[in-house]
């Protein structure tokens, strides 16, 4: 998973456009699972958390290695919640509702009790049975490990039938405020359908409102209303259409290129009379191949933060860290994935 940014400023570290989600978490605070305990980077980002009010950890692992583990690297992380899958109280409620959720797998308690002592699936049960909000995990394994529980246990939400991801790019304007798009799917769907790219749309709009967006919604081609033709074009297009027929009150554009998605001077020669074109923010790209080289063209070369990939689409929140990150990264994620809950 790409890393995330924040910047320093002094000794106060600064994270562009997360006032909102903060505000968003104290007016009712959140409870998030870590499965990584023991690792420096988690009990950092834990020690920030048991300093504010609005989101508490909780940490996955055994209480005296977890404790040591703080010792050793020099944070307190007095007053986080540790829960130890060993020793867990409620465990023969949590093997019986994994054998009933994988029923069609045929799993035995045995065999649940096996893959519950595994942090991850742990992890996931624990927001499933409703003791935490959300997840965080895969500072030291892979995003599959990540996914793969949370679609098993927390599944899809209702009417959905993907898991998708979607980046919020962040760089300050010359007005002294930040300029904020959303952009998807950039990580997880490789060739989506055309009614797959409508929950795309769905869900990075409702997200994108999350961080102080108003969506204008851009289906990305290289064609504008029909100036090219293919397959691709067409897909676009009926994405769009079938997009704005879900979504009536939310403003979409497609197929479009994108510089008139976000140049109002292309705007007004390719699609004059588009109240989304010129000044989109909100953009669906036909595949993770536009997707992916198009966030990192604008991290790259448009000086914009990326913040994700955040996933979407589950019935509660559960987000991939890097394997690199550092603990400011965690920090910033697990406010990105409670604000979500």
């Amino acid at each position: 998973m790409e890393n995330k940014k924040i910047r320093n400023v002094g000794k106060e570290t600064v994270m562009f456009g997360f006032g909102q989600l903060i505000d968003i978490l104290k007016k009712d605070p959140k409870k998030i699972v870590f499965t990584e305990g023991t690792d420096p980077r988690i009990l950092e980002a834990s020690s920030r958390l048991l300093a504010s009010n609005f989101l508490a950890p909780i940490l996955i692992g055994k209480p005296e290695e977890i404790e040591a583990a703080a010792e050793e690297s020099g944070f307190n992380i007095r007053g986080a919640e540790i829960i130890d899958p060993t020793n867990y109280d409620r465990m023969d409620e949590m093997i019986e509702l994994f054998c009933e959720l994988r029923k069609s797998k045929g799993v035995t308690p045995e065999q649940a009790r096996g893959i519950l002592s595994q942090a991850n699936y742990f992890g996931t049960m624990l927001v499933k049975m409703g003791v935490a909000d959300s997840l965080l995990g895969g500072a030291t394994y892979s995003t599959a490990d990540t996914v793969r529980p949370a679609l098993q246990l927390i599944k899809t939400k209702p009417g959905n039938s993907i898991v998708s991801s979607c980046f919020i790019m962040v760089r300050p304007a010359a007005t002294g405020e930040n300029e904020v798009l959303a952009m998807a799917d950039c990580a997880i769907n490789i060739h989506p359908t055309e009614d797959e790219l409508v929950e795309i749309a769905g869900e990075t709009a409702e997200c994108a409102r999350i961080f102080g967006i108003d969506p204008q919604v851009a289906f990305l081609s290289y064609s504008t209303l029909g100036s090219g033709k293919g397959e691709d074009v067409d897909k676009m297009r009926n994405a769009a259409a079938k997009t704005k027929a879900k979504f009536p009150n939310l403003p979409i554009e497609g197929e479009i290129q994108f510089d008139a998605a976000v140049s109002p001077r292309v705007a007004r020669t390719k699609c004059k009379d588009s109240e989304v074109a010129g000044h989109a923010n909100t953009f669906i790209f036909p595949d993770i191949n536009a997707g992916n080289i198009g966030y990192k063209i604008a991290q790259r070369l448009g000086n914009f933060e990326a913040y994700g990939p955040i996933l979407l689409g589950l019935n509660a929140p559960v987000n991939d860290l890097s394997r690199g990150c550092n603990a400011a990264e965690v920090y910033s994620m697990a406010i990105i994935t409670a604000a979500l809950a």
